[in-house]
């Protein structure tokens, strides 16, 4: 009996531990690959991924190009990852159904904000001014990890206009370490998906490190 009730004391205890150091994790353009990936392997923390259509992101089947779709499947998988609409940064394009206050809902208590917005247009430096623009006045000392891909990456995922390219990633990495007080900036290959995660969770771990 006492050894029983010693065991249920040290798995509570466990829980409790694990739920007092669990972070709040906001990932922008979270529904690729490498966001899924990310989501997956954070399960102990709390993962709110932004997307400009949550609705379209979340269904059983993907039913559209044009945006990101994790699915309904991979939420069931891991019941820690919610999917949030926000306006990616261009407020003349929107999209989702329920933007407004994602900052409160999302940002504002986010530990770790991991931008993975893809793209290689001026697309890319609006959301990424929007993001740090928000956590300057909500949230101004959550590390923001920044992951753009090598330029190996970018010339064989989007060849051609590369200078354009190249000094778009450059104004991101620049713009949050300029604005932001923790800031990890990420240059990974985008064909090495596993690895990639590894070096975001890694990022991530040090946060959780500092907590403890």
């Amino acid at each position: 009996m006492k050894s029983r009730c010693f065991l249920l004391a040290a798995i509570f205890a466990t829980l409790l531990f694990s739920t007092a150091n669990a972070l709040n994790i906001c990932i922008p353009g979270g529904t690729g690959k490498l966001g899924q990936a990310v989501a997956s392997k954070l399960s102990q923390h709390k993962v709110t991924v932004l997307s400009r259509n949550s609705f379209l992101a979340s269904t059983p089947s993907r039913v559209s190009n044009d945006f990101g779709w994790m699915g309904q499947a991979f939420l069931d998988r891991n019941p820690h990852v919610s999917i949030r609409d926000w306006d990616g940064g261009d407020l003349l394009d929107i999209v989702g159904c329920d933007w407004m206050g994602w900052q409160q809902d999302a940002l504002k208590p986010a530990d770790v904000v991991i931008n993975l917005v893809g793209g290689y247009t001026n697309q890319r430096n609006m959301a990424t001014e929007r993001i740090v623009r928000e956590s300057i006045s909500t949230n101004p000392n959550a590390l923001q990890i920044t992951v753009s891909p090598t330029e190996a990456s970018l010339r064989a995922l989007s060849p051609g206009m590369m200078t354009v390219k190249n000094k778009r990633l450059l104004d991101c990495e620049e713009m949050v370490k300029q604005n932001c007080r923790n800031v990890e900036c990420l240059r990974l290959n985008a064909y090495e998906i596993e690895k990639s995660c590894q070096a975001i969770v890694d990022a991530v771990l040090k946060v959780t490190s500092a907590v403890e």
